[in-house]
C-alpha cells in the first residue's frame, strides 16, 4: 500500500522501528497490523521511531524517519491501550515492509521502491509466525540474495 504522492516533512499513515540504527517503514491500510508488528519487533529489542504516523525527509541522500511530537514514544497496542517503549528520535530507512500485499514465494524477487527519491528494498508480508524475527535479522545482517 505505498502512497502514490508522499511530501516531504508531511505525515505519512505508517509505523517504523530501528535496529541498530537501520529504519523498517511499515506501510498498510488500517487493521492491517502495522503496530502490532512493530510491537513484536520491539519486543526483540528494536526501538520504536513512530507510530501511526511517521515523518519523511531526505538528508545527505537518505531517507529519514521521525516521530510527530506528540506521538513520541508511544506505540497503540489494540486490545490493551497506549504503551510508551524504547525509542529513538530518528533512523534512516533502508528497508519498506508492505502489509497491504501478500507475499506468495517462497523465496521472492528482490523488490524496491522508490520514496521521496530514495531506492529501497521492499518486502511484502509473508503470513507466517516468522517474519517479525526475519526482518529483525534482515535489519542487522542483511539479505543474501
Amino acid at each position: 500500500m505505498i502512497p502514490p504522492v508522499i511530501a516531504s516533512g508531511s505525515p505519512l499513515h505508517a509505523s517504523c522501528v530501528a535496529v541498530d540504527g537501520k529504519g523498517l517503514l511499515i506501510l498498510g491500510p488500517s487493521g492491517a497490523g502495522k503496530s502490532a508488528l512493530a510491537l513484536a519487533l520491539i519486543a526483540m529489542g528494536a526501538d520504536l521511531v513512530a507510530d501511526d504516523q511517521t515523518m519523511l525527509l531526505v538528508e545527505d541522500g537518505a531517507l529519514i524517519a521521525r516521530c510527530p511530537a506528540p506521538l513520541v514514544g508511544l506505540i497503540e497496542a489494540r486490545g490493551v491501550g497506549l504503551l510508551s517503549v524504547p525509542s529513538v528520535a530518528a533512523a534512516r530507512v533502508v528497508l519498506v515492509a508492505d502489509l497491504g500485499q501478500r507475499e506468495d514465494q517462497r523465496l521472492p524477487p528482490l523488490r524496491k521502491v522508490t520514496i521521496l527519491g530514495c531506492s529501497l528494498n521492499l518486502l511484502w508480508h509473508a503470513d507466517s509466525s516468522h517474519f517479525p524475527a526475519a526482518l529483525l535479522l534482515y535489519l542487522r545482517h542483511k539479505r543474501w540474495a
